[in-house]
């Protein structure tokens, strides 16, 4: 028997099996393949808006995606570097095959881990608990816990024009007996679809017709540790070019040989990353789009057509693709292909992402709806975690919206729930400025060293860092700057006003053309560039981060009201019939998440409240 027992090799189910290996846990992580452990089937890409800092927050946390990220990089960037703080986010191009081979070494060097290829046919069920799985050669394998993290190969079909296979990404086998079995156990499921484009032949593109966007000039990690330096000389561009009429005109007559327009696909797409033929229908009156040309990989000479992603048949593809300017002569070397798969209705987990039907049994990544390699590794983290948090009887890991990006995640899925693949977004972030790329670290350490997962020795470093952000900041506090002419002669050198009363460094920091380095001028001091924009940051945003430290601390004061489990919303009188309903079906363990149910207003959680408060003071019987 093993502790805990992990289904699915990708990118939920890596931090799932690293998070509860860590724990001191004895883990099996079961995978259809080997060779597919977090392989990158779409973008070769990680971060981005919003998923960016997920990845840092993974880091801060004592998971693995972000370092691993960092050693197989081929270009970096930092995207939003001019605009505010709350919306700047890190992103890399990543060799894919470098990043699939990297993890996999990883979890092939943690202790207490052990890697099985085989695929999972059924859950072993024990009193409405699970207790393990069995795999399709007839293997059983014994489970205290068990994390799903099943990705796009549950019940999967591949579609191309009229063409419909049963398969998963990458041509690899589905996993066919465990959808029926989840029906069986009383989960909602839906089916969902995703898709990627074709991939071109580097040699057969002319990128004069292109433009260059290059890596950033400067090293960027996502990792807050083991930096190593690399040339950003030797980085690989990225280009971008856009469609045209031509390319809409190939799209238009052709829409009844797409699998998506002909009625051919069931589930549901991504509202955010939609199929080109769903882009030329759905914004007609747009004369172009962008498409980016992006490297997959040091080791091939193929080209990811970002923003092409395509259902149509091959013949169509190429037609599609040699109207494109630059690629008029390219030769495609990959077909690009939607796929369909079930997904469960994750209302139907706790916060901690263990499932309400069946005790023991957690799920992460796209089986509870979502998209993208980021939020599948942060929700695996948190389920590995609390797997393992359970088997220890302590509390779990249940991240707050103002604590993480993966709080609001989690938060948005198991309280409203999704009909289409969910995509993280900054806008869905009520505390935004909080939870920025900068602070993961300052958010989150404390967090990753009190549950495990974060070395001893990361956590002395960020302490370490937390001690000289302060030091900065008493001592730019400490400069007093008077209106004299010495002083205004420096103070005009920085491009800025002079003062007309006495003020401080700190403060002068505020105005827009006052950076933290500018600190040099008035003292011999060295410090290091990320404590420098941390302090200058805070100073600058100072009154709007304290506006929303005071919303942050109202929504945690509701969410610290605990719901009992056994309420029975049907015995609350007043409440809307519709709150009732919703309140059943989510089954909310707090007050704040209650508040937060599309359908249920605040004269409904004043009844709640009510009846919570009237109750605790009854007897029990």
């Amino acid at each position: 028997m093993v502790d805990v027992l992990v289904i699915g090799g990708g990118h939920a189910g890596a931090e799932a099996a690293l998070a509860s290996a860590r724990k001191g846990k004895q883990t099996m992580l079961v995978t259809g393949n080997l060779n597919m452990i977090a392989s990158m089937p779409c973008n070769p890409s990680i971060g981005g808006p919003a998923k960016g800092i997920v990845v840092r927050e993974i880091d801060a946390l004592g998971g693995e995606m972000a370092k691993n990220t960092d050693k197989t990089q081929i270009q970096m960037r930092l995207l939003n570097h001019s605009k505010g703080p709350a919306v700047r986010a890190l992103r890399s191009q990543n060799d894919k095959n470098a990043y699939a081979r990297c993890m996999r070494g990883a979890l092939e060097a943690q202790a207490n881990l052990e890697l099985r290829e085989a695929y999972v046919d059924k859950l072993l069920i024990e009193k409405g608990a699970v207790c393990g799985i069995v795999t399709e050669s007839g293997l059983t394998v014994a489970a205290k816990k068990v994390v799903m993290t099943t990705g796009t190969y549950l019940n999967s079909h591949v579609l191309v024009g009229d063409q419909k296979t049963q398969m998963g990404p990458d041509n690899q086998k589905p996993s066919l007996g465990l959808s029926p079995q989840l029906k069986t156990l009383g989960f909602r499921l839906m089916r969902l679809k995703t898709g990627t484009p074709p991939r071109v032949k580097r040699e057969t593109i002319d990128f004069s017709k292109t433009q260059k966007h290059p890596g950033d000039s400067v090293n960027r990690f996502f990792s807050h540790a083991n930096h190593t330096p690399y040339d950003v000389k030797k980085q690989y561009d990225c280009y971008l070019t856009y469609t045209n009429a031509k390319t809409h005109e190939i799209i238009d007559a052709n829409l009844h040989r797409s699998a998506m327009y002909s009625g051919n696909i069931e589930g549901v797409g991504p509202r955010y990353c939609p199929s080109i033929e769903d882009k030329v229908v759905r914004f007609h009156d747009k004369p172009r789009h962008q498409i980016f040309l992006e490297p997959e990989s040091a080791e091939s000479d193929d080209i990811y057509v970002q923003g092409f992603s395509t259902s149509m048949p091959h013949d169509v593809q190429e037609a599609m693709i040699t109207s494109l300017p630059g690629l008029e002569q390219a030769q495609i070397s990959k077909y690009g292909y939607a796929i369909e798969y079930d997904a469960i209705d994750a209302r139907q987990l706790w916060p901690t992402l263990e499932s309400k039907m069946v005790k023991n049994l957690y799920m992460a990544g796209q089986i509870n709806g979502t998209s993208g390699y980021e939020e599948a590794a942060g929700q695996g983290l948190v389920a590995g975690v609390n797997a393992a948090l359970a088997l220890e009887g302590e509390e779990p890991l249940v991240l707050r919206r103002h604590e993480a990006y993966i709080g609001v995640l989690i938060d948005d899925l198991v309280t409203k729930g999704t009909r289409e693949p969910y995509r993280l977004l900054t806008s869905r972030a009520e505390h935004r400025l909080l939870l920025r790329n900068d602070n993961a670290d300052e958010r989150l350490m404390d967090i990753g060293y009190q549950v495990g997962l974060l070395p001893g020795a990361m956590y002395e470093a960020h302490r370490q860092k937390q001690r000289e952000i302060t030091r900065l900041t008493e001592t730019m506090k400490g400069i007093d700057l008077y209106p004299n002419e010495a002083t205004n002669q420096r103070i005009v050198s920085l491009g800025t006003k002079p003062i007309r009363n006495k003020t401080t460094f700190y403060d002068l920091m505020k105005r827009p053309d006052v950076r933290a380095k500018h600190v040099q001028v008035f003292m011999d001091a060295v410090f290091d560039e990320a404590i420098l924009e941390r302090v200058e940051i805070t100073a600058k945003y100072e009154g709007y981060i304290q506006k929303a430290n005071q919303q942050a601390k109202k929504m945690a004061a509701m969410d610290a009201m605990s719901i009992p489990r056994d309420i029975d919303y049907d015995t609350i009188h007043n409440l809307a019939h519709e709150a009732r309903e919703k309140l059943k079906h989510v089954s909310p363990i707090t007050i704040g998440q209650a508040s937060r149910i599309s359908g249920v207003n605040p004269s409904d959680i004043s009844i709640l409240l009510m009846y919570i408060k009237q109750n605790k003071t009854k007897p029990s019987v």
